[in-house]
């Protein structure tokens, strides 16, 4: 049991543990609440708790873009002059032993290159006459120059300009097949086509 005297301890203490108590008070003061606290939601917490991603898409487009096709006129306007006498579009018209007439198939092949030419305004041609090798050099002149001008004129017919037409006769100097029999000289007697300009 304290005794109190007279010099006072007991009060002392007290006042002195009452001190040490607001001095710690003091330097841990309670943590303020907000006026409203709020709890965040299940999808808040959810979500700060994951990485962002972007949303993956569920459908496909429809149709993908497609790329540009070049289609095979284009590729005749990329070609040099070389290139497209190499690999030509226009066939070459062929006649009979000793003819210019011009028969049902090589009508068809000249309706075909004046569609190929109606389609490429800026080819101007040249059509080679051509004679197998039977016949004197100047027969055969001659007639190969009537096998140019029978193509050039089928081909005004079908509307061509004439001025993109120009006709030259070879005879039996240039034959697409060397050899002598039948199947060279049918495929030596032509109107044949070269493109000079474009």
């Amino acid at each position: 049991m304290l005794k109190w005297n007279s010099t006072g301890t007991p009060t002392r203490l007290l006042i002195l543990f009452i001190g040490v108590l607001t001095v710690a008070c003091v330097r841990n003061p309670p943590l303020a609440q907000p006026d409203n606290p709020t709890q965040p939601s299940d999808t808040e917490t959810a979500a700060s708790s994951k990485p962002t991603t972007p949303p993956t898409p569920t459908t496909l487009p429809e149709r993908l873009p497609e790329l540009p096709t070049i289609v095979e006129e284009d590729l005749f306007l990329t070609r040099t002059l070389e290139e497209l006498n190499r690999e030509s579009p226009l066939e070459p018209a062929f006649f009979e032993y000793d003819s210019s007439e011009l028969n049902e198939i090589s009508r068809g092949i000249l309706e075909t290159s004046a569609n190929i030419l109606n389609r490429y305004q800026n080819w101007v041609v040249t059509i080679e006459g051509h004679c197998d090798e039977r016949g004197t050099p100047e027969y055969n002149l001659g007639l190969g120059e009537r096998r140019a001008l029978a193509a050039r004129n089928y081909l005004v017919e079908l509307g061509l300009e004439q001025n993109r037409l120009r006709t030259v006769s070879y005879g039996k100097e240039f034959p697409f097949d060397p050899n002598h029999d039948e199947s060279a000289w049918a495929s030596n007697r032509r109107a044949h086509f070269v493109i000079t300009a474009k």
